[in-house]
């Protein structure tokens, strides 16, 4: 065995502070790691964003990080989820959720984006391992190996050179290291443009409490989804019950843009009351609360999927190997499990070589890849479902939710399946790192 000591030396790059970046350097740090640095390119970590889930696989991993209790503080707690009939407001659907927290420790819960980057962020800031280079990003890589290295571009001043261990590419579904690493094996994993848009919304509580309907809907502990022809919103209180999220899926006809470095991509409200004009009246009111101007909408973009996350001494994190749609609420939840994922089967290396921590690495991509590809499929395939037109497949999806009012049979929804949510739940892939890293390390 190496000494601890030197595997704890070991000196550690991550690219992007983004979720799955923040959440990589805090296990780490965690781990005993003492030497992480985390280059990004915004001059500052100004939060921004939307409402987000916090699913119980996140929260048990953010637990045990010691970060959760703060986000825990403002999230919301939700009791059960409504599917309904965009045009009708009719329920189609119901779930309970409450028995959530009695099978997997956890409730599950909504909070803001900002809340949950901002607490990873402030937990990374109380460990003096990790240390942030703002302004800066990440231009060619030089080396992947044995010491990697690749030239820091800052806004201001001359590019430098910057050589590590260990290099984490957590620079999202943009990636730069990505994109270096498929041009030098010669593949082309075409980022695929889904034909599909999002707007994203915050509605404040005064805006919606002077309508009976509408303050019964942000006062609710639920989430509720409105589902039509080729679209739908889901919507849930964050924030104390201060704000309403709400996040729509549908075709983009708009050409929306991808999302900016600072996630602002200006859409239009006319365009978007057209895009739910056969949407019920509670919904179109509630969209008509969006400020002129402050319409969002982006363009929803995954990439097909890689045949390996791992090169000599560098690995993918979260967007950067696995960007998924957000049908099953699980985007941020998975890179946070790259994260801890690394951060266990790093602190086991047996020695401090470039060969031991090229298989380290692959012991991350091992116990990662096939979980994470199987949701970014369920969520395409949830996303497929919600949004049928009228024929023989509707008719079917709403006989499933029927039943399913019953007690009966799977739901539709897959985020809102219990078999779904065993699956992603009940996975502790930190547990499950330390268990099986000897075995799968040793047939590397």
């Amino acid at each position: 065995m190496a000494p601890k000591d030197d595997v704890l030396d070991l000196e550690i790059c991550i690219i992007g502070a983004g979720m799955g970046g923040l959440a990589t350097a805090l296990a780490l740090a965690k781990q005993g790691f003492r030497r992480i640095n985390v280059y990004e390119y915004a001059s500052n970590l100004g939060f921004v964003g939307a409402g987000i889930q916090l699913a119980p696989n996140m929260a048990r991993i953010l637990d045990r990080l010691g970060v959760w209790a703060d986000i825990e503080k403002e999230a919301v707690s939700l009791n059960d989820t409504s599917i309904r009939q965009g045009s009708t407001n009719a329920e189609l659907g119901h779930v309970d959720l409450l028995y959530i927290k009695s099978l997997y420790g956890y409730s599950h819960m909504v909070g803001h984006r900002a809340s949950l980057a901002g607490s990873m962020h402030d937990g990374c800031k109380r460990e003096k391992a990790v240390k942030f280079i703002m302004s800066t990003t990440a231009g060619d890589v030089k080396s992947w190996g044995p010491r990697p290295s690749f030239t820091a571009v800052p806004r201001e001043g001359e590019p430098y050179l910057v050589e590590c261990d260990v290099l984490l590419a957590a620079d999202g579904v943009k990636s730069t290291v990505r994109d270096q690493l498929l041009r030098l094996k010669n593949i082309d994993a075409k980022i695929i443009d889904t034909g599909q848009a999002a707007y994203r919304i915050m509605l404040k509580r005064e805006e919606m409490e002077n309508d009976p309907e509408l303050l019964e809907l942000i006062d609710k502990d639920s989430v509720t989804r409105w589902i039509g022809e080729k679209r739908h919103i889901i919507a849930y209180p964050v924030s104390n019950k201060m704000i309403y999220n709400i996040s729509t899926a549908q075709p983009d006809q708009n050409f929306a843009a991808a999302p900016s470095a600072m996630y602002t991509t200006k859409g239009s409200k006319p365009q978007m009351m057209d895009v739910y004009g056969d949407f019920c009246p509670m919904v179109k009111r509630m969209l008509d609360l969006v400020p002129d101007g402050e319409v969002c909408e982006w363009k929803l973009r995954v990439h097909e999927p890689l045949p390996f996350w791992v090169h000599e001494q560098m690995a993918l994190v979260g967007d950067a190997c696995h960007p998924t749609l957000p049908h099953l609420a699980q985007g941020a939840a998975q890179a946070i499990e790259d994260g801890a994922v690394l951060a266990v089967a790093l602190s086991r290396l047996p020695e401090v070589t470039p060969e031991a921590i090229n298989k380290a690495l692959r012991v991350y991509e091992e116990i990662r890849k096939d979980r994470a590809y199987a949701l970014v499929n369920l969520a395409a395939a949830s996303g497929r479902a919600m949004h049928l037109g009228e024929g023989a497949a509707k008719e079917e999806r709403d006989r499933q939710f029927a039943a399913l009012k019953e007690g009966k049979g799977p739901s539709p929804d897959k985020w809102a399946d219990a078999d779904v949510q065993k699956m992603i739940y009940g996975q502790d892939v930190m547990k499950n790192t330390e268990e099986q890293f000897d075995t799968i390390y040793a047939r590397m």
